[in-house]
């Protein structure tokens, strides 16, 4: 009987791993206007975050004043933390316990990129003098 139950649950494991792997979430991207990209599916297992920031650059709206150039351009942040390149989707999820599922809402920070900045502005070719004055009483 008990070889029956244990047999069960790694059972009940496996298939719990499995839906796991093939779980599909739907995805949308909150830009800094407070617009959204999406909601993209996904599979939360196959799908790093660097793919969802090619997909990001590809779906950018035209009629936004800053606009991302490439993936490097961006960050993506969920449940209050920056998300690395490298992690899947399921990694970044944060445990919500027993919530349905839902759509979860990354936000995009445009960070622009190191080519892009700011000249240096005109040094003064007059030298700069320090005015002191003292009085004694």
């Amino acid at each position: 009987m008990a070889e029956k139950e244990e047999g069960t649950k790694q059972a009940e494991r496996a298939a719990e791993a499995q839906a796991e792997a093939d779980e599909e979430v739907e995805v949308k991207f909150r830009l800094f206007d407070g617009s959204d990209i999406g909601p993209v599916r996904c599979n939360a297992v196959a799908t790093t975050v660097a793919t969802l920031k090619d997909r990001v650059v590809a779906e950018w709206p035209k009629d936004k004043t800053v606009v991302p150039k490439t993936a490097n351009d961006i960050k993506l942040i969920s449940g209050g933390k920056i998300l690395e390149n490298d992690k899947n989707v399921a990694q970044c999820r944060a445990p919500f316990g027993d919530l349905p599922s839902t759509a979860i809402t990354m936000h995009v920070v445009v960070q622009p990129s190191s080519a892009k900045s700011k000249p240096d502005k005109k040094a003064d070719k007059s030298p700069k003098t320090t005015r002191c004055s003292c009085s004694i009483l």
